[in-house]
């Protein structure tokens, strides 16, 4: 759950699941909604990745990136799980 909350700390990591709750996408079109460089995009999806807040597929020459709604779903029953 650390590595969820450490990914979730980010605010170019929040926009970035934001863009994927849209539509899956590739890196190219993630890069394009910022202005930092693709290496630095890289490095965001890989730590949502590791996270599992997203998967990856190759599809020829591309990667598409979708958002991981299960995870999702699990992170928010945990914090329901506070409410009373």
């Amino acid at each position: 759950m650390n590595v969820i909350f450490k990914a979730l700390n980010d605010a170019t990591r929040r926009e970035i699941l934001n863009l994927l709750k849209e539509k899956d996408r590739t890196a190219g079109e993630i890069a394009d909604h910022f202005n930092i460089s693709k290496p630095s995009i890289s490095h965001h999806l890989d730590l949502l990745k590791q996270a599992d807040l997203i998967t990856s597929q190759k599809l020829g020459q591309f990667v598409i990136y979708s958002i991981n709604t299960t995870i999702m779903d699990d992170v928010l029953q945990w914090i329901l799980t506070f409410k009373k």
